[in-house]
């Protein structure tokens, strides 16, 4: 059978053109390995066998090559690769820490006086106040081959509630690794520099009230000196504004 060309002449028609297109395909690798200069090795076959059945066998070198050129390729991510993170990447923001126990059980009592310390982040809750009292509560459990780092690495979450737990789950997965990092991010989001100026100047405006005392101004001082531990003042300054700010009758 013919069939007629674009320019017109007569050509024979292939009637294995699917053979024909695969021997094409091999010929135009083979000449991509030869311009590398990769050797190919090829087993001998007869024309039937090799137009129905093509057959090139690449030598040890080529796999190679071709190996290494599919690892140069980036990898691939996909939206699946996402969907399928593990939990502790995501919602455990405080590592596990280390310990030789194997088994770790918290008493259900240490618990409960955990979460009657809850802090939920409101603007007008002392966080320094929440974190003395919540080492006064850790430090009175002792568990075998448990440090106490490892303690108020696991339990610190307990005492966190509303917008202060949604502030913890916001760091990444395992992030959180001793117990100074949580106490420095901790007062980074609720005592930040702001609130420590506003801290030294109600410390350095104290005076004493018409019907206060000696030493209920004394307390009320102290009071305001707890409330800002990271104010700055030495002891020296502490004195004189104390001092200044009594009535002179106080003096």
């Amino acid at each position: 059978m013919h069939r007629r060309s674009s320019a017109g002449d007569l050509v024979d028609l292939d009637l294995e053109i699917e053979a024909t297109c695969r021997r094409n395909n091999a010929k135009r690798r083979r000449k991509i390995f030869q311009e590398r200069g990769v050797p190919i090795l090829e087993e001998p076959c007869s024309s039937e066998s090799s137009s129905i059945f093509p057959q090139p066998r690449e030598s040890h070198t080529s796999a190679s090559e071709a190996h290494r050129m599919a690892e140069d390729q980036p990898c691939r991510v996909t939206l699946e690769d996402y969907s399928s993170s593990t939990v502790s990447q995501f919602f455990i923001s405080i590592a596990r820490p280390k310990v030789q126990a194997h088994n770790i059980t918290y008493p259900h009592s240490l618990i409960q006086l955990i979460q009657g310390n809850l802090f939920h982040g409101l603007p007008n809750k002392d966080p320094y106040a929440h974190l003395a009292t919540y080492i006064e509560i850790y430090n009175s459990v002792k568990i075998a081959g448990v440090p106490k780092d490892a303690i108020r690495l696991s339990l610190f979450s307990f005492s966190l509630s509303g917008e202060a737990k949604r502030w913890l789950h916001s760091f990444k997965g395992n992030s959180l690794k001793t117990w100074d990092e949580i106490v420095e991010n901790f007062m980074k989001k609720y005592f930040p520099e702001s609130k420590t100026t506003e801290g030294k100047v109600v410390i350095s405006s104290f005076h004493q009230f018409p019907d206060e005392s000696l030493c209920e101004a004394l307390k009320r001082f102290c009071s305001l000196l707890r409330k800002t531990p990271t104010h700055g003042f030495s002891e020296p300054i502490q004195l004189n504004i104390f001092i200044d700010g009594l009535r002179p009758q106080s003096k």
